[in-house]
């Protein structure tokens, strides 16, 4: 029987297990994550992501898919094309709607051609854009893929853009203590005395996954989430119903660091959690203490790593300032394809001298190596 192709306006009809057959142990490409944002307002509805992911069938059986969404606008990307929708507007065309393969709000590398078959995800990804071809819109873009499928998508004629992010890496430390024994004087002295500076906050932290949370617990967190939005001037993109439905769904994929003052919490960090790593999302406090945000999101969570055997922890999008608390530069990757061939070749031109811009950026990143011998 011939493969079949269909856009899904939603997770909720699909069977949990047919997605995540394919999608493999990452938390973020799991049925419950995706199916929480929609499920509680997240995407879906006047939000400016509409769903429409895209999967193959065979025999009636899923073989592939891909998170695809209906763009209205551009944020919570972390891939920036703002002035390529300006762009078009200089010149009276529409870039909005557009086409994104992405994980909502999360910049997590990882694949986005889910199945277990090559020839499958190739197949898909030949789908998609043929469909992105005919629909008449600006463009088709894949956020943070993951390494063996840059590959394809160039090869399928799409445009690769390179980013950076920061990524901490677990050489088999026996405890903190023996990584910062990793690490140049200088950081390591940085180190201690930001742990000493928090530690003097007098405050006592809890882990929680979403077995042991609470609905307080949520509540909370995403008071100090929506506080971290409103200092940047900024509206949150989570809803409240977002965080316990998720840890109700997916109670193994999620971690809650909460610190407390005599039982009261003033500030908490959110990580997703799979078998290999741990990723840092979101943070907040009630009150400004002074390098709380180092100690939970950053020494915490590498702490965290090495008592549990995780081999990375991901510190998320930007911040060079990890670089000089244990996290190394790692290189990202994102696909474009544009349908006017005058912006596609000016885009074109733009990116390869960014990537150019992003190596000698990498290589000055490692002349700036915390560790005594490089990393």
């Amino acid at each position: 029987m011939a493969d079949r192709f269909r856009l899904l306006n939603g997770l909720s009809d699909l069977p949990a297990a047919h997605w995540d057959a394919l999608a493999g142990s990452q938390a973020c490409l799991s049925h419950a994550y995706l199916h929480a944002l929609e499920a509680t307002g997240c995407v879906g509805g006047r939000s400016g992501w509409l769903p429409r992911h895209a999967t193959l069938w065979r025999d009636g059986t899923l073989v592939a898919a891909m998170p695809l969404y209906e763009k209205q606008h551009s944020y919570g990307e972390y891939v920036f094309d703002w002035a390529w929708a300006e762009a078009y507007a200089r010149h009276g065309l529409a870039y909005y709607p557009k086409w994104l393969a992405a994980v909502p709000f999360t910049p997590i590398p990882g694949a986005r051609l889910l199945g277990h078959s090559g020839a499958d995800r190739k197949a898909l990804l030949a789908a998609v854009l043929d469909t992105v071809a005919d629909s008449g819109l600006s463009s088709f873009h894949l956020l943070f893929p993951a390494d063996e499928e840059a590959p394809w998508l160039a090869e399928a004629g799409l445009m690769l853009r390179h980013g950076v992010q920061f990524h901490w890496r677990n050489a088999g430390y026996r405890d903190f203590e023996d990584f910062l024994a990793q690490l140049n004087h200088d950081k390591r002295k940085k180190i201690r005395q930001e742990r000493r500076r928090a530690a003097a906050h007098g405050l006592s932290l809890r882990w929680l996954d979403g077995h042991g949370a609470s609905a307080a617990d949520w509540a909370f967190f995403h008071r100090c989430y929506s506080l971290t939005y409103a200092l940047h001037r900024s509206t949150p993109y989570l809803t409240p119903a977002f965080f316990p439905a998720l840890a109700a769904a997916l109670p193994g994929g999620v971690r809650l660091l909460v610190a407390e003052r005599q039982g009261e919490p003033v500030a908490a960090a959110f990580f997703l959690c799979d078998r290999e790593a741990l990723y840092g999302r979101y943070w907040g406090a009630t009150e400004a203490l002074p390098f709380l945000h180092f100690e939970l999101c950053y020494y915490q969570a590498i702490d965290y790593c090495i008592a549990q055997g995780l081999s990375r922890f991901e510190g998320g999008a930007q911040g060079e300032h990890k670089l000089s608390r244990g996290l190394e530069p790692v290189p990202t990757c994102s696909a474009h394809w544009i349908a006017d061939p005058r912006f596609r070749d000016a885009v074109d031109d733009f990116l390869a001298r960014e990537r150019k811009g992003v190596r000698f950026y990498l290589d000055e990143l490692a002349e700036r190596s915390p560790f005594r011998s490089g990393p």
